[in-house]
């Protein structure tokens, strides 16, 4: 037992919970066609599902309390001449009829709904290769813009519309068919993946990528997502060899994924990711498979949670916005999977407590029904997010309570440097990036966690005795003796001692301004180079040590948990045999638990 403990977290425990037959939403007819789409779209109210239709395109709204299988006939939300392939919502371009239903009365049509308006704009492409044209393959309505809409089509390109006036003043140019998209939390970003494998973040007024670079190597999809308010994006996709891989990227630099591209598993289908805000967990549901992974994020890594596991595979998914949860049941998240193209079935990410009250630790702030911003704020270059409401306010039906949102300044991107500034600037070192692991190995037991925290306390041992035989064993270059005073006057920076080739680039270099000498008679020595590096090795050793120390916390603690429910499990044995001394069994178990508490307290 000594040697492993267990990641402190809320959420360790979330486990999936199915839908009986009979509760999900039968006798559907999902659309068929082969667009890498996510096929349904939820919101607290209402699912809007790509159907299968002759005559021209259409979907359908499906009431979230409308359960059981639904009748032959429904009313259709109709208007597209080809296959609807994506649905989003928001401020409907479709207005939903108030008190919409499914069920219609007997011996009567249903009246199928059309659009209130038609948006065009985007051209044919003249690829003899793709077969795409014109074909609007995604929509996603911007998470703070009252009214912004992003759409991407074979055209390359994606346009992005103001529905009130109908109009699109802003294009995004790809090389090649774009495969998927998202919003940062504030809509001022985006990102994308395209068939040509790059990796793009968008500063979308400016209608240019701010950061390009190669993604995942496979020939499949690969997907994005935006991790809600944080400036990263995690991204699904395939390696050269078919492999699913799972990659954290830093919107800043992204030119490598932190920590790698982590391998999932081999299955063809592409990964459909989905961020949860809440909970801070990306959810991963697979296309073809009955398998949603769950991860929770901290510490730019991804932590393995746990993972539904269903026999009925899934082409399409979607997951409901929190405001929509189950809060009396300490449901976090619920996804609807597509099974078999003829039904959905809900599923309720759960954390098992038993409370009768609200948990407010689980359940923080969440994105509420109003924008951050009108249209034309969004166009004028203004960011907010949106307004957030106290989940607590409507635990016992109550009208929700709004939250201020936290309004954080969007990424500033700067301009590639000329090859001048290159020249007189050196690059500085980045940061090592921390593994973004999926999988853990077992973890260190107390006593290599002394002896690692040992190790490295030793690196801040006192080399200055000047009684000292071996002078270079310190794991710090030391810093130049003083200058001597000189009765000529010195330069104000004294030449660095010459950088070892392994050494990391300097921190600070000669292109700072050179300081006044002091008119004192004696000057004082700069603070060099070396010394700089020396602080910032303390620095991440330190960091080193406390994050052993953390573990080591952690570690006791899982332990003494472990030890004071074996010494009640010894107890109870010990009671139950002072009933019955006869049964052997019982007495070789209080051996057993007695021997596995000694080793636990060693």
């Amino acid at each position: 037992m000594a040697g492993r403990f267990v990641r402190s977290s809320k959420y360790r425990h979330v486990f999936g919970r199915p839908t009986r037959k009979e509760q999900c939403y039968d006798n559907l007819r999902i659309s068929r066609n082969a667009w890498d789409t996510n096929l349904v779209k939820a919101n607290p109210q209402y699912l809007s599902v790509n159907w299968e239709a002759g005559g021209g395109g259409a979907f359908a709204v499906i009431p979230i309390n409308e359960r059981g299988r639904l009748p032959e006939q429904i009313p259709l939300f109709r208007g597209h001449t080809g296959p609807v392939l994506d649905t989003d919502w928001c401020v409907f371009i479709w207005a939903v009829p108030k008190g919409f239903t499914l069920y219609t009365p007997k011996d009567t049509e249903p009246r199928h709904v059309a659009p209130l308006s038609k948006l065009s704009g985007h051209s044919r492409h003249a690829d003899a290769r793709s077969h795409t044209s014109r074909k609007v393959g995604h929509v996603l309505f911007n998470p703070s813009a009252e009214n912004i809409l992003g759409t991407s089509s074979g055209d390359y390109t994606i346009k992005l519309w103001d529905i009130e006036t109908g109009s699109s003043r802003l294009t995004l140019r790809h090389a090649d068919i774009v495969q998927s998209m998202s919003w940062s939390a504030n809509g001022s970003l985006m990102v994308t993946t395209s068939r040509d494998k790059k990796l793009r973040i968008w500063d979308v007024r400016q209608e240019r990528p701010a950061q390009e670079v190669a993604g995942h190597t496979g020939a499949k999809n690969s997907r994005a997502v935006w991790m809600g308010e944080h400036d990263r994006v995690a991204t699904t996709g395939f390696s050269k060899m078919s492999d699913r891989q799972l990659a954290l990227w830093d919107i800043r630099t992204p030119q490598e994924p932190i920590g790698g591209y982590q391998m999932l598993d081999s299955i063809s289908g592409v990964c459909m990711p989905f961020w949860d805000d809440g909970t801070q967990c990306l959810y991963l549901a697979g296309k073809g498979d009955g398998n949603i992974r769950y991860f929770e994020y901290e510490n730019d890594s991804f932590e393995f949670l746990s993972e539904y596991k269903s026999a009925d595979p899934q082409r399409g998914v979607a997951f409901v916005p929190k405001r929509g949860v189950n809060l009396h049941e300490n449901e976090v998240t619920r996804a609807y999977k597509t099974v078999n193209d003829t039904y959905i079935e809900p599923i309720s990410f759960i954390v098992p407590r038993r409370a009768e009250a609200f948990q407010n630790d689980i359940y923080p702030p969440a994105t509420g029904l109003k924008a951050g911003l009108s249209a034309a704020d969004w166009h004028a270059g203004k960011n907010a997010l949106p307004p957030k409401i106290d989940l607590e306010s409507v635990y016992d039906g109550g009208d929700p309570v709004a939250v201020a949102a936290e309004s954080k300044p969007a990424p500033v991107f700067s301009a590639p440097a000329s090859s001048s500034q290159i020249k007189k600037e050196p690059e500085q070192p980045k940061p090592t990036p921390v593994p973004a692991a999926v999988h853990r190995g077992p973890q260190p037991s107390i006593k290599d966690s002394k002896s690692s925290i040992g190790d490295m306390a030793s690196k801040f041992a006192d080399n200055d005795d000047s009684g000292s035989e071996d002078e270079g064993s310190s794991s710090f270059d030391q810093p130049p003796p003083k200058a001597e005073v000189r009765k000529t006057p010195s330069p104000a920076y004294a030449k660095a001692p010459e950088r070892p080739r392994d050494q990391p680039p300097m921190k600070h270099t000669a292109t700072q301004p050179p300081r006044a000498e002091p008119s004192s008679a004696v000057s004082k020595q700069p603070v060099t180079n070396v010394q700089l590096e020396s602080s910032e090795e303390v620095r991440e050793s330190l960091n080193e040590i406390k994050s052993l120390l953390e573990l080591q916390n952690r570690t006791i603690s899982a332990q003494s948990e472990k030890i004071s429910q074996l010494t009640a499990e010894v107890d109870t044995l010990k009671t139950r045999v002072g009933e019955s001394r006869s049964s052997r069994e019982k007495d070789e178990r209080i051996r057993q638990l007695e021997l596995e508490l000694e080793q636990s307290r060693s």
